[in-house]
């Protein structure tokens, strides 16, 4: 899956924030192949769980419950939601690799630079998170009022790159939520998708094998 981190922009005359995505139409069929090949790949019960990685002062806001039943809300049914705190109570050690062979998708809060700010900030830890899966798994930024938005569709830039790297993601200003790609990494993460790709298991071959090359 070809979902690396420096996602480049689609630049206008006017405003080069002003997009509905930044990746490219490529990107995001590639990104959507991906996703439909991960829901295809799902055996009929197989448990979906998802990890929603949030700093200390994030799961400390009075808001965080909010957050996280939102986030809840607009992930598929049936899909089990874990953090930090559900996951490593105190008494156990944070071993995030062990963790991140047994989800099937992330889904990241940053720290907005303001209030209603399209801009999102994350601490090495979360932004070493994010690459240890971005390349396998459905990695979904949460923006607040914008919903989930696959980070494949968002501006990311490297902060600090010399001494402790941070992250930063910008959320597309003209964002939709019906976009090709929340869709498929929502299929994705669907407990129910593997139910669909039975009835679809006789598709096309272009759809089976997406990066093979076109007949001649």
């Amino acid at each position: 899956m070809e979902t690396g981190i420096m996602i480049p922009m689609h630049a206008t005359p006017t405003d080069p924030l002003d997009v509905e995505t930044f990746a490219k139409p490529a990107q995001q069929r590639r990104f959507a192949a991906a996703m439909e090949r991960i829901a295809a790949g799902r055996a009929v019960g197989d448990p979906v769980r998802i990890y929603v990685s949030a700093g200390p002062m994030t799961m400390s806001s009075p808001k965080w419950e909010s957050w996280l039943a939102q986030i809840t809300d607009e992930l598929p049914v049936g899909v089990e939601v874990l953090h930090y705190r559900s996951v490593f109570p105190d008494d156990q050690p944070y071993a995030w690799d062990r963790l991140a062979e047994t989800i099937d998708g992330l889904v990241v809060v940053g720290k907005q630079k303001r209030a209603g700010s399209r801009v999102y900030r994350f601490g090495p830890v979360a932004r070493l998170e994010l690459r240890s899966v971005v390349a396998q798994k459905p990695v979904l930024l949460y923006a607040h009022s914008l919903g989930l938005i696959p980070v494949i569709d968002c501006q990311s830039q490297v902060l600090n790159p010399e001494g402790t790297p941070k992250l930063k993601l910008i959320a597309p200003k003209r964002w939709k939520r019906g976009t090709l790609t929340l869709t498929a990494a929502l299929k994705a993460l669907n407990p129910s998708s593997a139910e669909v790709s039975r009835e679809e298991s006789a598709a096309p071959g272009h759809l089976t094998h997406p990066f093979a090359a076109p007949p001649r």
